[in-house]
């Protein structure tokens, strides 16, 4: 794991009041999951299942997928891409970036040939593997379905890992649980840490055709998730409904957040399909920006300049209230000035 992941905000003890740092929307309402949990705390006395097996039945019957076995419950959508590697382990694998750090981590310490692409049409000869994020981590682009749909049915010969734990967040098409299933040489990666804003949790799930997942689970590792993430995701798709979020109503806050970075000059907002965008400074340091944030202002942003391919002028937010993000506006207003 790289130094520098979002969300460290136990680095800077109380000072933190709000958190642009991870891809997550922090504003839901956690008590009926805390309530039940705080009744469920028995249920710690015991081991969990083996494998999640009444949490994959859950989740299979909410993504209308006809059997458990075309799901893989993980501890954290982490633990699933670490299982993939491990998987296919050897294997010469092509990773589209910039994206999220894990999946090259994961496929070095299994010993993967690992090969770095810019595009989809950019694919190496004698790959194995293609890691893709959809939506991607940290510039919030989404590939189109239909260009993705085709290289999937043109590179058979391929595995596609494609990470969809920022499906939530977008509005464009992407691939559904039931198409993926369908597909031979697809798995894709679904995060409930980011649907209902439960990292701490550690609870994500691949879905893929019965055969991919049979080899994957060969690796798993038995109790790796734990009795209370398997209680929470019981509560959590019961409840979902509770877990509304105007995703419109965010991306036009979030257009509303670029703009606004964008009228203080010195930097350029990158495009984005989702609510968290990717910023790179003209001039000046992310790192820099980073700690004036966090020591004066009580703000943390994610210094994104260890993603592959950027540099230390980027970083990137995520959209959260609009009074929240005017004081980010603000406090960047003043460290613009200060340097």
């Amino acid at each position: 794991m790289i130094d520098g992941h979002g969300d460290d905000a136990y680095k800077y003890g109380q000072k933190i009041r709000i958190n642009f740092s991870s891809n997550v929307y922090n504003h839901v309402n956690h008590n009926g999951l805390r309530e039940h949990l705080y009744h469920r705390m028995e249920s710690i006395q015991s081991y969990p299942e083996p494998e999640p097996y009444s949490l994959e039945q859950a989740l299979a019957h909410s993504l209308h997928l006809s059997d458990g076995k075309e799901v893989c419950v993980t501890n954290g959508a982490t633990e699933a891409i670490y299982l993939i590697a491990q998987t296919f382990r050897g294997k010469n694998s092509a990773i589209l970036m910039p994206t999220f750090s894990e999946y090259a981590d994961a496929c070095r310490l299994h010993h993967h040939k690992i090969q770095v692409i810019y595009a989809l049409d950019m694919i190496p000869s004698g790959t194995n593997l293609i890691w893709i994020c959809n939506p991607n981590n940290p510039t919030g682009s989404v590939l189109d379905k239909d260009v993705l749909k085709a290289f999937i049915e043109r590179h058979t010969e391929c595995c596609f890992v494609i990470d969809q734990s920022y499906e939530f967040f977008t509005l464009k098409p992407l691939l559904s649980a039931r198409e993926a299933a369908g597909y031979p040489n697809v798995i894709l990666l679904h995060s409930m840490t980011k649907r209902f804003a439960v990292p701490g949790l550690r609870l994500g799930f691949m879905t893929a055709n019965q055969i991919l997942l049979r080899e994957i689970r060969l690796q798993r590792m038995p109790w790796s998730v734990n009795q209370l993430a398997i209680e929470a995701g019981h509560y959590l798709l019961r409840h979902a409904g509770e877990y509304h979020v105007d995703i419109s109503l965010l991306l036009k806050e979030k257009d509303r957040l670029a703009e606004a970075l964008l009228a203080i000059g010195g930097m350029e907002v990158w495009a984005s399909d989702t609510h968290y965008m990717l910023v790179q400074l003209r001039m000046g340091r992310a790192a820099a920006l980073k700690e004036y944030l966090a020591g004066e202002c009580g703000i943390l942003i994610r210094d994104a300049s260890n993603f592959e391919g950027l540099n230390e002028h980027f970083f990137r937010i995520a959209t959260q209230t609009p009074e929240e993000n005017n004081e980010l506006i603000e406090s960047i207003k003043k460290w613009t000035y200060l340097y």
